[in-house]
């Protein structure tokens, strides 16, 4: 299991670097050249997003002794995938002049304030996301926990269920010790009235031989 987010981890990071890289070329062209990079890195974005899911699954499924280390890696790779949207967004409104140009009109000469305010909006926008991104990380982490939670409380019913089958099997072990003790006290107070039945037999068997012997005489 680790291998496939091992594989997965090797994979989100070639793809960043490529995504670095082709983020920073943005601002310096224009054109239909601009246009199709930012398709590209827009596809190559949502594939590193859909890369993050599934080593999310994958993390997920790992024992939780085990699960710290990768989850912190996933904290980080997270990070780095809000940095990347992150300049990728600046890199297309901050400079791309067609973006620009649709949103403030035509006119070269538009106010600064009112790119002032469109930058100010984004940057707004960029930290609303950035929360719902934390609370989304709180979710998963608190669903993990509670996934913890309901493993071990699934291993502690396992031990109740032994212990509880321990306790019939001693519990049947003593009925089968109580009925063999049972049996021999029964047997020794028989064999104890029979001794005492000879006993008696005997006495006066002894008895009587005498009574006889004393009259012969």
């Amino acid at each position: 299991m680790s291998s496939d987010f091992e594989t997965y981890e090797q994979d989100f990071g070639t793809l960043t670097a490529e995504l670095t890289s082709k983020i920073g070329k943005i601002p310096k062209i224009s054109g239909d050249e601009k246009k199709h990079l930012v398709v590209n890195v827009e596809k190559q974005m949502e594939e590193a997003r859909e890369l993050l899911e599934q080593m999310d699954l994958e993390v997920r499924d790992i024992p939780p002794q085990s699960r710290g280390m990768y989850s912190n890696r996933m904290r980080s790779y997270k990070q780095e995938m809000d940095k990347l949207e992150t300049d990728f967004k600046r890199s297309r409104i901050a400079y791309s002049d067609e973006v620009r140009n649709e949103l403030l009109g035509d006119d070269g000469n538009s106010s600064e304030s009112q790119r002032a305010h469109l930058l100010d909006n984004t940057e707004k926008l960029e930290r609303s996301s950035r929360r719902l991104e934390a609370g989304y990380q709180i979710a998963v982490e608190t669903e993990q926990v509670g996934q913890e939670i309901l493993e071990n409380l699934s291993h502690d019913r396992e031990k109740i269920q032994r212990a509880r089958e321990r306790l019939r099997e001693t519990d049947a072990n003593l009925g089968k010790s109580s009925r063999i003790l049972t049996g021999m006290l029964r047997r020794i107070i028989q064999n104890r009235i029979l001794l005492f039945v000879l006993g008696a037999v005997i006495l006066f068997t002894i008895i009587l031989a005498i009574y006889f012997s004393v009259r012969r005489h």
